[in-house]
């Protein structure tokens, strides 16, 4: 199954970052994006790819101790950027970074001491995609638009493990399908 470690935001964050992708969505050139469904916006920490049935018990047990071994942190969506010259579009994150990015490590080394293969390791960038394009796409006057955003503050309580079901019907725009697999209390939480 196609498995990652990711921080859920609240409903009511979800909820305010959805007004300003509208937002974004009425400026010119915003049809040549693929914009996300908002039911699956995350923070990914680590993406696992493909992991057999076999390692998901070992999988979710270290998971649980990763997340145990982090106390709850503060978090709230800020700014924007993008990747690959305007292919992907995201809503930052501000708040305890470092809290997070120790946590996305620990997701990454749950996986590894569970004999999943990962690839080699990448500086974390907390972002939330909220866009998508197959060319290069001038994102500057959506990144404008997502500078002055910000999102309230919540408190990071835990890390869920989530399988990514992908489009198979072969509609164009279909998403994938986002499933919790496992949620882990962080530190006192639990």
């Amino acid at each position: 199954m196609r498995l990652f470690a990711a921080v859920l935001p609240p409903e009511d964050v979800v909820r305010a970052l959805a007004v300003e992708v509208g937002r974004l969505r009425k400026l010119p050139g915003a049809d040549r994006m693929r914009w996300t469904e908002r039911a699956g916006w995350h923070f990914t920490l680590a993406f696992y790819g493909e992991v057999g049935e076999e390692l998901v018990p070992g999988l979710t047990d270290r998971l649980a101790r990763a997340a145990a071994r982090t106390e709850p942190f503060e978090l709230a969506l800020g700014g924007g950027g993008q990747f690959g010259r305007g292919r992907a579009l995201w809503a930052g994150a501000e708040g305890d970074l470092r809290s997070l990015r120790l946590l996305a490590e620990r997701a990454e080394a749950a996986a590894r001491k569970a004999g999943v293969p990962m690839d080699e390791h990448r500086r974390y960038r907390a972002h939330l995609t909220v866009a998508r394009s197959r060319d290069a796409v001038d994102v500057r006057p959506y990144l404008d638009a997502l500078a002055d955003f910000r999102g309230r503050t919540w408190t990071v309580d835990e890390l869920v493990l989530v399988r990514s079901h992908l489009p198979r019907s072969g509609v164009p725009g279909e998403q994938p399908r986002y499933e919790a697999v496992a949620r882990r209390p962080l530190g006192a939480a639990g």
